[in-house]
């Protein structure tokens, strides 16, 4: 296998040849070939092949070839040529979709993501972006979404991707048959599918329970608790913190505490606001709970509360967002300091809390110790999604860490996102993190796609 760059260009022929230049067909080991097989996604197609004199690795696509592929368009893309097929490509599929869509915004609020992964990757793939509406299962085609030159929307068939990026944003879409029949298609067509599903709070505790590297590191927490159970948690450990198990953003998360001599205390959100209450018994801080929820109490999670660092009296968490690179290991690529706001539950921007560097909040917490105290912290996110990779049964590339540190260095991890948001990278200190994690994106995808000088 010899992987390398090349410009594809395109002739007006009409029969199915491919020119190569010298350089290309030396890299490509075809020097002496009448004829290959050329791959593009899952399409494939036998060529002519006919040496061109030019400097540089240049391809040249007949209009024959390009119109039976379905090659998108012109430009710098991977060549390989793996088993004596050459491919092209990689093409790359960004699964995603929206209920609100204009011609401009295809994606609703989620399009200028797209649009900025889609223009970084396209400058080394082919990258577009799909819906679910878009697959078309008898021909084996997509009608994808492609950027144009000056950055607007153009739709091409191309045939089904090489690898596909799962960003579909709602959890209750992916519990569908037809989300659920669509992943398992790919899956059977040996297509890679990265980041199966979100996850729920619950999922991850349970994906780690027995595990050496991921348990030692959780919170104590139980799924659906029972009234004697969270009255038991919560005088175990002073405080605990009780969420859905599908929630995002903070919402509906309650922070429970306990006082010997001053009885139970109950801190939330509500109408953009924070409340606290306080229950001279167990009893009535039970009987709120239930006037709010009702049976959805069932599908709650209780968790341990950590003592963690704090700055002017405000908690410090840590969001980790996890990649995998190209060589298939993780990496922490941006990591995001949050305060929690005053009387917050949680540290949510959206809930007044605030954004910094961790270099910046870890100075102020453990001063010299700082560096030592970050560094670790990472070497603990990687085992952590090493840990949840291993028990996972699906594909996973990305991850986001809701990480806690003690006051004593101690590091503990609240949460794990699948499709893991990306404000933290709004801060101007994280704006680079932010375009290195959709290069490790486009990384990752080429490993998955095959597209790697050597095998793992």
């Amino acid at each position: 296998m010899s992987l390398t760059n090349c410009n594809v260009r395109f002739s007006q022929q009409a029969d199915r040849v491919v020119y190569v230049t010298g350089a290309l067909l030396k890299q490509l080991k075809l020097t002496g070939k009448k004829r290959i097989q050329l791959k593009l996604g899952r399409e494939k197609a036998t060529a002519v092949l006919r040496p061109l004199r030019r400097n540089g690795k240049y391809i040249y696509l007949s209009a024959g070839i390009r119109n039976l592929m379905g090659v998108p368009k012109a430009g710098s893309v991977y060549i390989q040529n793996a088993n004596n097929e050459v491919q092209i490509g990689p093409l790359i599929g960004v699964l995603t979709d929206s209920s609100v869509r204009t011609a401009s915004m295809p994606f609703g609020s989620r399009t200028p993501f797209i649009r900025q992964l889609l223009a970084i990757g396209g400058k080394k793939a082919y990258f577009f972006a799909f819906t679910p509406r878009d697959i078309d299962w008898q021909s084996e085609q997509v009608n994808g979404w492609f950027l144009n030159p000056k950055g607007g929307w153009i739709r091409k068939k191309v045939p089904l991707p090489d690898v596909v990026y799962n960003r579909l944003p709602s959890r209750r879409a992916e519990l569908t048959s037809s989300i659920t029949g669509l992943r398992e298609r790919f899956v059977r067509k040996n297509i890679p599918f990265f980041n199966w599903s979100f996850f729920n709070k619950s999922d991850v505790y349970d994906l780690l329970q027995g595990d050496p590297d991921g348990e030692k590191h959780l919170p104590e927490s139980v799924s659906g608790p029972t009234p004697e159970k969270i009255k038991e948690m919560i005088e175990k450990h002073q405080f605990v913190y009780f969420k859905p198990t599908a929630g995002s953003l903070g919402a509906g998360i309650y922070r429970l505490t306990y006082h010997p001599k001053r009885g139970y205390f109950a801190r939330y959100r509500r109408n953009g606001r924070n409340v606290l209450l306080r229950f001279p018994s167990f009893r009535s801080l039970m009987r709120m709970l239930q006037a709010r929820h009702g049976s959805s109490l069932s599908r709650y999670v209780i968790q341990q509360g950590i003592r963690l660092v704090e700055i002017d009296g405000c908690p410090i968490d840590f969001r980790f967002h996890m990649h995998k690179n190209g060589n298939n290991e993780w990496v922490p690529v941006g990591i995001g300091a949050k305060k929690a706001g005053r009387g917050s539950v949680t540290t949510h921007i959206k809930n007044g809390g605030s954004l910094m560097t961790p270099e910046q909040a870890l100075s102020r917490t453990f001063g010299e110790r700082a560096g030592e105290v970050l560094e670790n912290a990472k070497k603990v996110a990687v085992k952590l999604s090493e840990a949840i990779e291993r028990n996972y049964p699906h594909t996973l590339g990305e991850l986001g860490l809701d990480i806690g540190i003690d006051k004593n260095g101690g590091v503990w991890m609240f949460e794990a996102n699948a499709k893991p948001g990306r404000s933290i990278f709004k801060h101007p200190a994280l704006k680079s993190q932010g375009r290195a994690s959709m290069e490790y994106i486009l990384e990752h995808c080429l490993y998955l796609a095959r597209f790697r000088r050597r095998e793992a």
